[in-house]
């Protein structure tokens, strides 16, 4: 089929535009944001890109459009030209349901924190245990040299997000995906960019949740009463509930060895089944690798083989990632984009290092932290952090200051936070730890911050 993608720089568009020509289909695209390393990636492929959305950017022999989410809406030339062209269209999402995941038995990883990670757990346990998965990873996993593949099984690993599909159709991506096996790793109010309130998210998880069959399986965890609220609202498939209070046919728990999450053992029904012992930390880590585990033995493979896989996990780009390791000084680059993910990165951090120094450097980078959804909460979330800069882009619109106590700083002068930065680090008289956290781009402020710490 000749194809052709609106907005397939994005990284869901590319990853199914590079799946799609794995497929054997003739892939074409468009974007208004063309740059490296997604653009070079697509055309190493042998994918045709062009920059911008004017009326002419899709040819003529096209047999189907994808269009994308970001930007592509009416009035969008490329949009207007293709309603009127007649050509056939559908969303990203929506094309992977019908045209790559049909056939496949599919493992989606849901819910407000961890789907990323989680993920690429599943599928690299898999692919430890000989099953060669397929999988479509919302970022870069380490354990494997891309974020998208076809595999040669029935198995497909996929990143199920919540976000609505495209302007045309507004229910959560996931809903496409029709799951056999689902973990939900946690639910919370995100998204307010798109959603009034939780309710409207639980009403999509239990839309989720009627998509996946009586001979598949639910896997989550049992303290979290969001989930639970929505598994009240009706659910027609086995649940796994994991956790230390966890009752079911079967009663799955992890127990850390370590309190910083780095090492853990598996018990399901009071027996050990497994030792993990990786370099994630944090109390979310081990609950997003005990999900992870009962997800593959649901595909067949042993708690045992998991445990490890888990052990060889080489973790997520931008996801406590370290950027820069010095004699005394270590910077790492984390996506946290929600209160409840900045807390539990630096809790972790905090278990794992002691009584070195903690920095945290934030930047509220997500349409919820922008819109000021969780002002409330930003200050207590990094509690755990000796000093905490925030940086207030444009964007921003209410004041940040209230965020602000002791040993927590705003500002939204790049330069000067620059030099805040350096200075703290350089002035250390312990062993530091600098978080910088934003899913954004952050004006390049890694980048230079490296720069500055290792300049002679």
């Amino acid at each position: 089929m000749r194809l052709h993608i609106l907005g397939i720089c994005g990284t869901l568009m590319g990853s199914i535009a590079l799946l799609a020509r794995e497929q054997g289909h003739s892939v074409s695209g468009s974007d208004e944001n063309v740059y490296p390393p997604m653009s070079t990636l697509l055309e190493r492929s042998g994918i045709t890109i062009s920059a911008g959305y004017s009326k002419d950017a899709i040819p003529a022999d096209v047999e189907m459009v994808i269009i994308g989410n970001a930007n592509l809406k009416r009035g969008n030339p490329a949009v207007e030209a293709l309603l009127s062209s007649r050509i056939p269209y559908t969303s990203g999402a929506e094309w992977l349901g019908n045209y790559l995941l049909r056939d496949r038995w599919v493992i989606a990883i849901a819910g407000t924190h961890g789907k990323t990670t989680t993920t690429s757990m599943v599928s690299w346990i898999l692919e430890y245990a000989g099953l060669n998965p397929g999988f479509l990873i919302g970022g870069v996993p380490g354990n494997f040299s891309e974020s998208s593949r076809l595999g040669e099984s029935p198995f497909f690993v996929i990143e199920a997000d919540e976000y609505d599909t495209s302007y045309f159709d507004r229910r959560s991506k996931f809903l496409h995906y029709r799951p056999q096996t689902l973990v939900m790793n946690n639910l919370e109010y995100d998204h307010a960019d798109i959603f009034p309130d939780l309710d409207a998210i639980k009403a999509q998880f239990h839309l989720l949740l009627r998509t996946v069959p009586s001979n598949g399986l639910v896997i989550y965890p049992d303290e979290d009463e969001h989930i639970k609220d929505v598994l009240e609202q009706g659910c027609w498939t086995p649940t796994l509930p994991m956790g230390s209070e966890a009752k079911g046919t079967e009663e799955v728990q992890a127990e850390k060895l370590k309190e910083d999450g780095s090492e853990f053992l598996v018990r399901v029904n009071g027996i050990e089944q497994g030792r993990v012992a990786w370099s994630m930390t944090g109390d979310h880590s081990v609950s997003n690798g005990l999900a992870a585990i009962m997800a593959a033995r649901h595909a067949g493979v042993k708690v045992s083989v998991s445990c490890e896989a888990l052990n060889e996990f080489r973790g997520v780009a931008r996801r406590m990632e370290v950027i820069l390791e010095q004699d005394n000084l270590t910077v790492y680059d984390d996506f946290a984009h929600h209160p409840t993910a900045i807390k539990t990165t630096l809790e972790g951090l905090r278990a794992s290092v002691g009584n070195d120094r903690v920095i945290a450097v934030i930047e509220p980078a997500s349409h919820t932290m922008r819109l000021g959804t969780h002002e409330n909460r930003l200050a207590d979330s990094a509690a755990a952090a000796d000093q905490v800069f925030w940086f207030q882009p444009e964007s921003v619109r209410w004041d940040m200051e209230q965020v602000a106590s002791v040993a927590q700083s705003v500002t939204s002068n790049m330069s000067q936070l620059l030099e805040d930065v350096t200075r703290a680090a350089k002035n250390a008289e312990t062993k530091t730890h600098i978080v910088i956290m934003s899913n954004g781009a952050f004006s390049g402020f890694n980048q230079k911050l490296v720069s500055l710490l290792t300049a002679k």
